[in-house]
């Protein structure tokens, strides 16, 4: 039979190493029993780290071990009641209580470092040979590189951005039209630049951007592109459905605007709608700025177009 979180490889890496875990939990309790020990091993890291430590706050133990608050209550709860630790209240902050080993959790600890301790390392060291030291070092890595990042946060940084090429035009196509036919109509003006981004952009000066995710391929676009008189509209910017709330947008236009910055433009702007309240909050968060004058002197040219921004780091620049 085969076995699946096996083929999954490391899309079930969470759930192989917790089966793994219980099974060498599992072991080490039957070491615990041959030798009429009795305690259970999920006990074993509080037992130790105050064996280490001395007395310890519950909040103290949790750091100490790496776990919830929670998690070290309940074994203490546990262990209070089988007579192994003693609690006193914490002479610096007498809202808290001081965990100890009892003289009955000593006994025990003495006992488990003679004829536990030494069997489970030598058995956990048998299973691995000479990989023993390089695995626990990955299992440091691991939890080091979840501490500094979770999965959410690895995968929105999962990202590529790259410019146009003909090749890639009908993504740019792709995109946009998913995004305007979902919340408005297509117009004339959409469909000369969707249908010739090189004409339309490119050849005149702007540029197209692509952003890209290892798993989902081209999932965004943004252009600038040239208007009149040193201007440039910020345009079809759009995300695919399937990659919504990965923070593409977000990442795509702090992209495009540091670009933007470099380039010799008089003037920055972009044209939307009402109801594209989530990208207005974005534009705003970067520091467009709603403009009369902008929706004056383009405004006409989507007839979708209720909502005008300017960028006003562009202006600083020149000036």
């Amino acid at each position: 039979m085969t076995d699946l979180l096996e083929e999954l490889g490391a899309l079930a890496l969470g759930s192989r190493l917790k089966r793994l875990a219980e099974h060498m939990q599992a072991e080490a309790s039957q070491v615990h029993d041959a030798h009429g020990d009795g305690c259970q091993p999920a006990q074993f890291p509080l037992l130790a780290a105050l064996d280490r430590y001395g007395p310890l706050t519950v909040g103290e133990a949790a750091d100490r071990l790496g776990v919830s608050q929670p998690s070290v209550t309940r074994t203490a709860n546990a262990m209070i009641q089988e007579g192994m630790i003693d609690t006193e209240i914490d002479a610096a902050d007498r809202r808290q209580k001081r965990l100890s080993l009892s003289e009955t959790g000593r006994a025990r600890v003495a006992r488990q470092k003679t004829y536990v301790w030494p069997g489970v390392t030598r058995a956990a060291r048998s299973l691995l040979g000479d990989d023993t030291d390089s695995f626990l070092e990955m299992i440091t890595r691991i939890e080091t590189g979840l501490a500094e990042a979770g999965f959410l946060r690895r995968i929105e940084d999962m990202f590529e951005i790259t410019e146009f090429s003909d090749e890639l035009a009908h993504h740019f196509k792709t995109i946009n039209e998913e995004w305007i036919n979902d919340m408005f109509v297509l117009e004339e003006t959409d469909r000369r630049t969707l249908n010739n981004p090189r004409r339309e952009i490119i050849d005149k000066g702007g540029r197209v951007f692509f952003i890209s995710t290892p798993a989902l391929g081209i999932v965004g676009t943004c252009a600038l592109m040239p208007t009149s008189d040193g201007a440039f509209e910020l345009t079809k910017m759009g995300v695919l459905e399937s990659a919504r709330g990965l923070k593409i947008g977000e990442k795509l236009l702090a992209h495009v605007l540091a670009e933007a910055e470099k380039m010799d433009m008089a003037e920055l702007y972009l044209l939307t709608n009402k109801k594209c309240a989530a990208a207005i909050h974005l534009y705003e968060k970067f520091g467009f700025v709603h403009d009369a004058g902008v929706m004056s002197a383009h405004g006409g040219d989507y007839s979708r177009c209720d909502v005008a921004m300017n960028y006003p780091r562009i202006k600083a620049t020149v000036d």
